[in-house]
């Protein structure tokens, strides 16, 4: 980058006397894949310099600014108890410096005045950069850490505290292994089945906030577990419901693929975290798909759980490995593997002999040539999503099978009404958006949403944002969490804003309306795919049938009280109305 080494190296120039500092240029942050356009490391104190090519400043660089210096000062070892100062370079302005919310906007012009007065400011100490830039730098403030269990365990965020006493018993199985594994300096993998809204998330955040951990190591490492989910969406909704004036969300959840980066590419790194979740486990990616996600030679790749168990096994003595695993919930590229990609990881592993698998009666044939010992408490059968409508999963399951049959569903539908869970359909999107409106209006931290499939082609031509350009940029945490009415327009609750599967994939809401596509029709009696986008020129998709059906279960089981389908009225869709219609799907009056 010409004009970042330019600017950097004008610094450089300057004759600062007996102050003295190194300069990082492209900087990573730990744990995480964005980088700083350089930093100063001055006497005991350092510097963010972001560079931006515009002559002013705007809120979102003064945010980037400031959120760099933040997540320095919680996460890196070296920053803890330093100053470190954000500077914005708007590169088009002249003679100017000024604060903007504790940010300093400095003009290219001034920016070695601005270091050299900021030097002369600094303590004696000097930072070594080599310990700055060493591998093991990532560890987050012991502050940082007890505001964060703070949060979860005593102010127990509603969205995440659903029906805490159905999961209750495989927490304590869970304690229960990792305090055995510490005793006997063993190491587990711990599967934790459910249907879909059974709770296992709510399972793995109790786990990874559990301030007993500390007794079993020790406090000095600060998190002694961490949350890690490949599902983007729903790792930015958790970061964002456990954001607080002291915590930034981040500090036990955080993406899998930024603790692959950090741990998995550098194989002397002894990972801080004695126990670590893997959310949606039977979606671990393959091999193939570990190459292209983190853009390395397929050759040197290893699939997601190889990764896990080799990091697992440099940890000194002992190791728990938590995978939550849902039903049907492949929708990706390389996410077909499922258990065998765990299986095949342990068979590998140089310490095989000191793993040992927990798990329910439905994982055992897949592992049973290890040491497999089955607890029935990691079953969750029961779902939460859907206040006792313990039929929804079957009833879902069924229905997106190739050749459904509507005389088995029907009376599967009528019980899901009995026991409270509507699933209602119309052909007027306007009619389903005022059900909505209306049946919640009394109930203000109600949560409901439009949600449609990604690989629908028509549905933006009926009012439906479901296309890319729409759904990229997308704040999934303010769309799940914030009321109708604050100021930024983003909250699901006005049905403007739609999402997909891939966001919508582990969050729950009270209703979803979820408009129909073209890409999973009923023909004949059976579902087509043929007008799904793109699947059929995408050759890594092993079953492309199955990854669609899986993308509708999810779509139709995200809802706790209710589903509003919205079937547009076109020749295409009229056999899907009719055979939802006849497997007890209720018609709403326009």
């Amino acid at each position: 980058m010409p004009t970042l080494q330019r600017e950097v190296g004008e610094v450089v120039a300057v004759d600062f006397s007996t102050s003295r500092f190194t300069a990082i240029l492209e900087y990573e942050l730990p744990m995480e894949s964005r980088r700083i356009d350089a930093l100063f490391l001055l006497r005991n104190s350092v510097l963010i310099i972001e560079l931006k090519g515009k002559s002013h400043s705007t809120d979102a660089d003064i945010d980037q600014a400031f959120g760099y210096a933040r997540d320095l000062r919680y996460y890196h070892r070296d920053c803890h108890g330093r100053k470190v100062t954000p500077v914005l370079v708007p590169e088009q302005s002249k003679n100017q410096i000024s604060e903007e919310r504790g940010v300093t906007v400095c003009s290219p012009d001034r920016l070695d005045e601005l270091v050299a007065a900021l030097s002369a400011q600094s303590g004696s100490q000097e930072i070594d950069a080599g310990n700055f830039l060493s591998a093991d730098a990532y560890k987050p403030l012991p502050s940082l850490v007890r505001a964060a269990r703070e949060l979860f365990i005593n102010k127990r965020p509603p969205q995440l505290w659903k029906s805490i006493a159905k999961t209750d018993r495989a927490v304590r199985t869970v304690r229960e292994v990792i305090a055995y594994s510490y005793e006997n300096k063993k190491r587990a993998l711990v599967l934790l089945m459910g249907v879909p809204g059974a709770g296992k998330t709510l399972v793995g955040l109790r786990i990874a906030h559990e301030a007993d951990l500390d007794n079993l190591v020790g406090n000095d490492h600060g998190a002694n577990s961490i949350f890690l989910s490949g599902n983007g969406p729903l790792v930015k909704v958790l970061q964002h419901i456990l954001k607080s004036e002291e915590s930034d969300g981040k500090t036990f959840v955080r993406p899998i693929k930024e603790y692959i980066r950090h741990y998995g590419s550098k194989k002397q790194i002894i990972p801080k975290e004695h126990v670590v979740i893997f959310d949606e486990a039977q979606r671990a990616h393959d091999s193939n798909q570990v190459a292209q996600v983190h853009k390395i030679d397929s050759s040197e790749a290893l699939s997601e759980p190889e990764y896990f168990i080799r990091i697992a096994d440099r940890a000194p003595d002992w190791f728990v490995l938590i995978g939550l695993l849902g039903h049907g919930q492949e929708i990706n590229v390389g996410e077909e593997g499922g258990l065998k990609l765990w299986f095949e990881a342990i068979h590998k592993s140089s310490a095989r002999e000191d793993w040992e698998v927990f798990g329910p009666a439905e994982t055992a044939d897949a592992l049973n040539e290890l040491n497999y010992q089955e607890e029935p408490s990691l079953s969750l059968d029961e779902s939460i999503r859907s206040h006792f409508a313990l039929r929804l999963h079957q009833f879902v399951s069924q229905l997106v099978e190739q050749q459904p049959d509507s005389d088995s569903l029907e009376p599967l539908a009528e019980q899901l009404k009995n026991q409270g869970h509507d699933l209602r359909i119309t052909r007027c999107l306007d009619t389903a958006k005022q059900y909505l409106l209306d049946r919640y209006a009394n109930y203000p931290e109600s949560r409901f949403g439009m949600i449609a499939s990604s690989r629908d082609k028509f549905l933006e031509s009926v009012g439906v944002p479901n296309g890319y350009q729409a759904t990229k940029n997308i704040k999934i945490g303010p769309w799940y969490s914030d009321d109708a009415n604050a100021p930024n327009g983003l909250s699901c609750k006005n049905l403007e804003i739609c999402i997909t599967e891939y966001e919508a994939q582990g969050l729950e809401l009270d209703a979803v309306l979820l408009p129909w596509g073209t890409d999973f029709v009923l023909k004949n009696g059976k579902w087509s795919i043929k007008n799904a986008r793109n699947y059929h020129k995408n050759r890594k998709v092993i079953n492309p049938f199955q990854i669609r059906a899986n993308a509708y279960r999810v779509l139709l089981t995200r809802g706790r009280d209710a589903h509003v389908v919205f079937v547009p009225e076109i020749n295409k869709l009229d056999e899907t109305w009719d055979f939802l219609c006849r497997s007890g799907f209720r018609s709403l009056c326009n």
